[in-house]
């Protein structure tokens, strides 16, 4: 039996070839050492680069502080994303986004976004010359408040502490004020006297505590009554917190109906007293109190606009043609057709192939003119001729502002009627009287005789334009409501209530309700224009003392026989063609 110690040769073998590997393997394991620790290294390495990169990065990074807006930013105006609150808020009153409509997709912005909660003012004007930049309503304010449009919740205009008092007097015209209050002096006025004024009144107009509440009865012509509460509603805007509490019936037709005839005069008591009504003209027999009519806010339904606007066209109008170059004749462009016998009298003194009266009449049909876009109506047109024809209609007429404005003699048909300024005009300073039983002749006459003086002629028309823009200015027409408001205020005998059927209105519940659309057919454009947007910086004028007991009969006696000379030339005149 052998083992392997009984082999010598054989272990030998073994141990001499392991001698002779072993070099070989040392060096593969050096090899194998080093390239580890190689790889060891470079992951290392790139471990920490990233790590550092990683943490460089993030130290490097710029920081968008919040509170303090980066200088890049467009302003809102000019980022041309608008939110238009106004739409929103009258489609969706619960403030949901079911009948919202989605924008325009846009490219996505990596902006950041400054959102304020301050509410920005919602224009519902036009685009507005310079000096009407301020003139506007935030609507989004109103309406936020005011789910259901109603003034409830809105901030009054408060009194104006900064306000000043004036010193300006005010026109003279501002005396009959006190004579249309003349029938109330000795009874005053109570709350049953007003009352009896609802029979013929549109509304009733209550002011308390600088809040306006309206109680309306009837629909007037067209938007009377909507332009002349439009009308007051901006008083209170310009004289804030200074009218007193006022109780008021309007009447919005043409002709006056309180008869002076109907009530006792001498010894008059508060049983026998007429109701004290608002309208915008009266007559020598009536004793309706005489108001600034709906026009001056603007005339929708013919397309004129508010007065102050009227007069600064009615400025340019006038120069483009001199007097002397304009057509020698009397110019009239109206609706005869008002139940009126003396206009339709004046169609017969248009020229015919019979008679020249030196009358040229045009009929206005504003139905047809209305489709035309109203481009032949602009009264700052109209100063082409040197003689301008005034005639009433079914009573006094609105065009006659519009026509002694213009700087052409006004020849005025014997007025019956008065508004509230025409009163203190005088003839041959302010027009050339026309007799009404002989009009044709009576304007034959007239111009003749002018263009044979055409420097008085001239001195008549201007007279007359320069007081329309001096002391008919749309201040002085709120000065003049103010003062009425106020004197007709201090005759109330009791405190005015705020009717049972009323509604509080306010200047936002007229423009506010719905955008792009008319408020009981209320062009909201023409309410605009008009819009006062800040207090006045001072107070109104000063209300001159009413005629002493012998002004009032001298300014009568001299008006007529300013008129009775004229008539006397005329007669003189037609002796000597016949």
């Amino acid at each position: 039996m052998t083992s392997l110690f009984s082999k010598p040769r054989a272990l030998t073998s073994h141990i001499t070839n392991f001698k002779t590997y072993r070099p070989v393997i040392g060096k593969l394991h050096v090899a194998t050492l080093t390239l580890l620790l190689f790889l060891i290294a470079a992951g290392i390495a790139v471990t920490s680069s990233l790590w550092l990169n990683k943490t460089t990065k993030a130290f490097d990074r710029p920081t968008l502080v919040a509170t303090k807006p980066e200088p890049e930013l467009e302003p809102p105006h000019e980022t041309g994303v608008l939110v238009n609150c106004t739409s929103f808020l009258n489609q969706n009153r619960s403030g949901s986004c079911s009948r919202t409509p989605l924008l325009n997709k846009k490219k996505p912005s990596h902006r950041p976004t400054i959102t304020t909660i301050k509410p920005v003012p919602v224009r519902v004007s036009e685009k507005k010359s310079p000096e009407d930049t301020g003139s506007s309503v935030d609507c989004s304010s109103f309406l936020n408040q005011n789910r259901s449009g109603s003034c409830s919740r809105t901030l009054q205009s408060g009194y104006n502490q900064n306000q000043t008092e004036s010193n300006r007097s005010c026109p003279d015209y501002f005396k009959w004020i006190h004579e249309d209050l003349k029938p109330w002096r000795e009874t005053g006025i109570t709350k049953e006297m007003v009352e009896r004024g609802k029979t013929t009144a549109h509304f009733r107009l209550v002011i308390l505590n600088g809040k306006v509440f309206v109680e309306n009865y009837k629909k007037s012509i067209q938007t009377r009554d909507a332009f002349t509460l439009w009308g007051i509603l901006q008083l209170l805007r310009k004289y804030p917190g200074k009218l007193p509490d006022v109780d008021l019936m309007f009447d919005c037709d043409d002709r006056p109906v309180i008869r002076s005839d109907g009530y006792n005069i001498l010894n008059r008591t508060v049983e026998d007293a007429p109701p004290p009504l608002f309208r915008y003209c009266g007559d020598r027999w009536t004793e309706d109190i005489v108001f600034p009519d709906w026009s001056f806010w603007g005339w929708q339904e013919i397309n004129i606009k508010e007065w102050s606007k009227v007069l600064k066209e009615m400025e340019e109008g006038k120069k483009k043609k001199k007097f002397m170059e304009r057509d020698a004749y009397a110019y009239w462009k109206g609706n005869p057709f008002v139940a009126s016998p003396s206009r339709e009298d004046l169609l017969t003194c248009n020229l015919s192939s019979l008679h020249d009266w030196n009358a040229r009449i045009f009929i206005q049909d504003w139905i047809s003119e209305g489709q035309r876009g109203f481009e032949n109506s602009n009264v700052a047109n109209q100063c082409t001729y040197r003689y301008k024809i005034y005639i009433e209609g079914y009573a006094w007429s609105v065009s006659e502002k519009y026509i002694l404005a213009c700087d052409s003699v006004t020849l005025m048909v014997k007025p019956y009627y008065y508004d509230f300024f025409s009163r203190t005009l005088q003839p041959l300073q302010h027009y050339w009287p026309i007799r009404d039983k002989d009009k044709c002749r009576s304007i034959k006459f007239a111009v003749d005789w002018l263009n044979n003086h055409t420097q008085k002629a001239q001195e008549i028309g201007r007279e007359a334009s320069e007081f329309m823009q001096r002391d008919l200015s749309m201040e002085n027409v709120y000065d003049y409501m103010f003062h009425l408001l106020n004197e007709y205020s201090k005759l109330l005998k009791y405190k005015p209530q705020v009717p049972k059927n009323s509604v509080e209105l306010c200047t936002e519940a007229l423009v506010c309700p719905s955008e792009g659309e008319d408020v009981n057919g209320v062009d909201k454009k023409f309410m605009i224009g008009s819009l006062v947007s800040r207090p006045h910086a001072s107070g109104p004028c000063s209300l001159p003392p009413p005629f002493d007991s012998n002004g009032l009969e001298k300014f009568h006696r001299k008006k007529l026989n300013l008129i009775r000379q004229v008539e006397k030339w005329e007669d003189s005149y037609w002796q000597k063609v016949l």
